[in-house]
């Protein structure tokens, strides 16, 4: 749940932050000044927070459960009880392994960007680099065995369907961002 939201803040910031600076007509009227302030306050609250992917792939990969749960009793997905009892226990491993890691990846970054930042060689700094490496690329390999055995438990009209609701939520915000752009 709680990564859902950091990645609809981002995506919200990063969004309110692009309209700004392309569409000047915005901040005269509906879209305005506010959404700019609130993008600045929610970006401000996520770096305060230290709310950062724990993943070497940053973005383009689905979090299917995440889906899952937003239309979990949704009768056109239709997921049996057995159905969800298995995502549920793909969720729990999946979720269980990133919150291991991801206090291990944001402490060890913060220590890279401390050092760097008082001046160590980047050669004294390798084998921490390579070790944040490490637990990325292991919090990403637990993200795509998480898509794998989701896209196993599912049926194909049940991915479809997924997938359909992301295309229509992703033009439904192309939309609202041509309307903000033409300052309506």
């Amino acid at each position: 749940m709680k990564k859902t939201l950091l990645t609809s803040i981002t995506a919200l910031a990063m969004i309110m932050i692009s309209a700004q600076a392309e569409a000047p007509k915005c901040g005269q009227g509906k879209c305005g000044a506010g959404m700019m302030k609130q993008a600045k306050h929610s970006k401000k609250k996520m770096h305060l927070k230290g709310m950062h992917s724990p993943f070497l792939i940053k973005r383009g990969l689905p979090h299917y459960t995440k889906m899952l749960m937003k239309n979990w009793d949704d009768p056109r997905l239709g997921l049996t009880a057995e159905q969800k009892n298995k995502l549920l226990q793909v969720r729990k491993e999946t979720i269980g392994t990133i919150k291991k890691l991801k206090p291990q990846i944001k402490a060890l970054t913060q220590e890279i960007v401390k050092a760097a930042k008082e001046g160590t060689k980047a050669s004294e700094l390798q084998d921490k680099v390579n070790k944040l490496a490490s637990l990325e690329a292991e919090a990403t390999m637990t993200h795509l065995k998480c898509i794998e055995e989701t896209k196993a438990i599912l049926k194909p009209e049940q991915l479809n369907y997924l997938q359909m609701k992301k295309r229509e939520k992703k033009m439904q915000h192309k939309a609202m961002m041509m309307k903000c752009q033409a300052g309506k």
